[in-house]
């Protein structure tokens, strides 16, 4: 067992024993948010920050209930004849108060709070249907979806993934689910059953952000992947530091050497994107060739790049 503890003086922070103890209670929330095991003294920003979680916390109740949310897209583009050769869906919640609100922001409190999961089944189901929409288009590009650690656990996660396959007779190789390698690293028998299981469906399975997380050559050997995406945080840099040029040169070599497929995220230059084709990368996914838009823009993205 382990303690949290939050601390008030009096009277610096109340002459009333009723907000001493509930400022003495918020303390003691902000050291479970840093991370438990800790102490942290009452200050005025911390019961601003309190409630403006719990504004949070209940606008996101109502936005899954009203389906305030709404599904981006981001194309990955070859750079070899700048085709679209896939996308990300990105997940974007309406503004509270008229304030954009950041998926850096709202997914943690969604995991935390029990409601990624209905989040998680909405997108998935929102973007089979654009699928669907995009092949009559005569559109047959695989649209990757993020798969949250919280929902990847549930028990009848894959029931569910092969239930709404089922029910839309989608064609199951235009999905990729992206997982990050702190999924990897939990449970690591169910996970890489579950993994089988979903590519026998005829999905993809993603590694997101690799090189930035519970890296291991273990997990590329044990597990059934079909792509390794560069993250942003070493792409940016790749260019001015030696270390970040040689994780991503590493990160190119893995993925040839086991025949997986390859993409960077995050590029926004010209020169990053030659850099990456030297270095034989050419799948990009970044704002140089475009930033996350809606369906209907994407829609129109598509045909001028038809």
């Amino acid at each position: 067992m382990s303690c949290s503890l939050g601390l008030a003086i009096y009277p610096d922070d109340s002459k009333s024993i009723d907000m001493l103890h509930k400022h003495a209670d918020l303390a003691m929330y902000r050291a479970k948010e840093l991370g438990r095991r800790r102490w942290h003294f009452y200050a005025n920003e911390i019961e601003s920050s309190v409630l403006a979680r719990h504004r949070l916390e209940q606008y996101l109740s109502r936005a899954v209930q009203e389906e305030f949310f709404e599904v981006y897209y981001q194309a990955k583009t070859d750079a070899r004849n700048n085709s679209v050769v896939g996308m990300e869906a990105l997940l974007r919640l309406k503004p509270l108060d008229g304030v954009f609100i950041s998926p850096a922001e709202f997914i943690p409190l969604a995991e935390e709070c029990g409601l990624i999961v209905d989040i998680g089944n909405f997108v998935m189901r929102r973007v089979c249907e654009d699928v669907l929409k995009w092949q009559k288009m005569g559109f047959n590009h695989r649209v990757s979806i993020n798969i949250s650690p919280v929902q990847f656990s549930q028990q009848y996660f894959y029931e569910g993934v092969q239930r709404l396959m089922t029910e839309l007779s989608i064609d199951t190789g235009l999905i990729e689910f992206e997982i990050t390698e702190g999924v990897l690293a939990k449970d690591v028998e169910r996970t890489r059953l579950l993994l089988e299981s979903i590519q026998q469906l005829g999905i993809n399975i993603s590694i997101d952000d690799f090189g930035t997380g519970y890296s291991s050559l273990l997990y590329l050997k044990r597990f059934p992947i079909n792509v390794l995406k560069i993250d942003k945080s070493f792409v940016d840099d790749m260019l001015t530091d030696e270390n970040d040029e040689a994780i991503v040169d590493t990160i190119i070599s893995l993925a040839k050497s086991l025949k997986m497929e390859l993409i960077a995220e995050g590029v926004e230059s010209v020169e990053q994107v030659n850099a990456l084709s030297t270095k034989g990368c050419f799948v990009i996914q970044g704002y140089y060739y475009c930033k996350p838009i809606p369906y209907f823009d994407m829609c129109d993205y598509l045909q001028a790049k038809n």
